[in-house]
């Protein structure tokens, strides 16, 4: 496999737009150029090898050392495009310190010691000001080693801020590696099915190991890496309930003890997102959005540096809670606005997640017609969607689309969904994934369904479906499964799909058998789609 070739086709549709642009702008602008036209040749759905590509290249005679010099070359555009991108992204200011390093350094080679000074003190204002400790260690060890400038700052002084601060970049060292064993101690925690039990012990230990603790409730850096990660591993096991109330206390806790400046906005708001979520899958749906609104005050306070980034997360996660407390029309007007675009330019990711959710609303409330022409609307192929959100996305759209299409009467439409699933299910399995055995399982009781209506009043396919859940994934009841499972229940019932829904995820009903449902009376048929 060729690696270069593999780097590109990492980058989602839109990035490979603006690589390519970015390469055309570096060096002659010329016709015909080699590390464009290689550029090109690599994301040809067909992958080429070094024999093939040469002659496309070298047409007159085939030169193995000039392809292997552009090749490098074409690294090179990528390395800087990725360069140049981060430093428009980087929520940190990293990429601005390291800017006012570099200028620096040059001013000092090109003999402008004043000004050269002025950088470096921009840069350590920055670095400090943003926790970034290592970059200034490295900020005064450039200011040391100009201590002769008659410009400079005294040495004494710069010496002791140094010393000072190489404490701080030590406990952030010891920080990575407490990160690093976290994640692995969880994983093999989780592959032992200990994942739950283990949680807090295991990050009590390594933080005890590392003398941490203090700094976990001191930096919201540290503390925002270290709950993503840990958040990532409990994720994995869908294991919100130990999540959640660890990621409360430690918030609450740093809230109290030291607060939050306006350089640690991008964690705070993280970490509140966070927690909104994690309260938002234990249905906590209330007290998720009183985390959301809390979010949403510091994401409109000026400067809103970071409003792009959240505000999308901010609407569909408060779309998702507005669902389940049976205000699903607040939540279409939230998408429905959003899409407009009146506050934020959507990204493609953000854009397909709002159609996606928006069809699942409108599905809720019956607006069939309405659903299916929003998951039209997305206007992508599933190879493009996989690319872009993952396999497990384009599962659950085309399963939404299989039930609109039950649910509008197209049968044999539907029929055709349910075919084009359950064989790229099991490719994925001929593969090796086994995750997505449970889709398997639920195709071939809504085959049952399509071929026979009321195979539903049946006391066995009631009882496969009372099953259903124990057949799910580490045995715990996702939100998103749960969608699906709803419309199931609804069928069973002969009840409005949201409804039974609603009924599903209160606390005192979630966990009540479909059989109990049979008895609930006849109504209008509705299903489900997900999240």
């Amino acid at each position: 496999m060729d690696d270069l070739r593999t780097t590109l086709l990492s980058f989602s549709a839109d990035d490979r737009k603006d690589l390519g642009r970015f390469i055309q702008r570096q060096g002659k602008a010329q016709k015909g150029r080699l590390d464009v036209r290689l550029f090109d040749l690599l994301l040809q759905q067909r992958e080429y090898t070094t024999d093939e590509l040469l002659p496309r290249l070298y047409p007159d005679e085939p030169n193995p050392v000039a392809y292997y010099a552009l090749r490098k070359r074409l690294l090179s555009h990528i390395t800087d495009f990725l360069l140049l991108r981060q430093r428009h992204q980087d929520p940190t200011a990293a990429s601005s310190v390291r800017g006012q390093l570099t200028l620096a350094e040059y001013l000092f080679e090109a003999g402008v010691g004043r000004l050269a000074w002025s950088a470096l003190r921009k840069a350590e204002k920055l670095a400090a000001a943003h926790e970034q400790y290592e970059l200034l260690n490295t900020v005064y060890n450039l200011q040391i080693a100009q201590a002769d400038s008659e410009h400079a700052e005294d040495l004494e002084d710069i010496i002791r801020r140094r010393n000072l601060n190489k404490k701080a970049a030590d406990e952030e060292e010891r920080a990575g590696i407490a990160h690093s064993l976290i994640r692995r101690r969880l994983r093999e925690a989780r592959l032992r099915g200990r994942a739950g039990d283990a949680f807090n012990a295991i990050i009590q230990e390594v933080l005890r190991e590392y003398d941490l603790q203090e700094a976990f409730a001191r930096r919201p850096s540290l503390l925002y890496r270290l709950l993503a990660i840990t958040r990532s591993a409990m994720l994995a096991r869908g294991d919100f309930m130990s999540f959640t109330p660890f990621a409360i206390r430690c918030y609450h806790l740093m809230e109290r003890r030291h607060g939050f400046t306006p350089a640690h906005r991008y964690y705070q708001l993280g970490l509140l997102y966070m927690i909104a979520h994690g309260l938002y899958r234990s249905r906590h749906f209330d007290e998720s959005i009183r985390y959301l609104a809390q979010l949403k005050d510091i994401l409109y306070a000026e400067p809103r540096s970071y409003f792009a980034d959240f505000y999308p997360r901010y609407t569909f996660l408060l779309a998702a809670n507005y669902a389940f407390l049976r205000r699903n029309k607040d939540s279409i007007r939230l998408l429905e606005d959003l899409l407009k675009g009146r506050e934020v330019s959507l990204s493609p990711r953000d854009e397909l997640t709002a159609r996606f959710g928006l069809g699942f609303h409108f599905f809720a409330e019956g607006q069939f017609q309405k659903t299916n022409r929003m998951l039209m609307s997305i206007g992508r192929t599933d190879r493009w969607c996989e690319q872009q959100m993952g396999l497990e996305w384009v599962f659950m759209k085309n399963m939404g689309e299989m039930l609109v299409q039950l649910e509008m009467g197209n049968h044999d439409l539907a029929l055709n969904r349910v075919r084009a699933i359950e064989r790229s299910v099991k490719e994925r399995v001929a593969e090796g994934t086994t995750a997505y055995q449970h889709v398997l399982t639920y195709l071939k009781l809504v085959r049952e369904i399509i071929d026979n209506p009321d195979v539903v009043k049946t006391p066995e396919f009631v009882a496969r479906v009372d099953q259903m859940p124990h057949a799910l994934p580490d045995d715990r009841e996702d939100m998103q499964l749960l969608s699906f499972f709803g419309w199931l229940r609804a069928r069973i019932a002969g009840r409005p799909y949201y409804e039974v829904l609603i009924t599903m995820t209160e606390p005192d009903k979630k966990d009540e058998p479909a059989s109990s449902a049979l008895g609930a009376g006849a109504g209008t048929s509705a299903a489900g789609a997900p999240e």
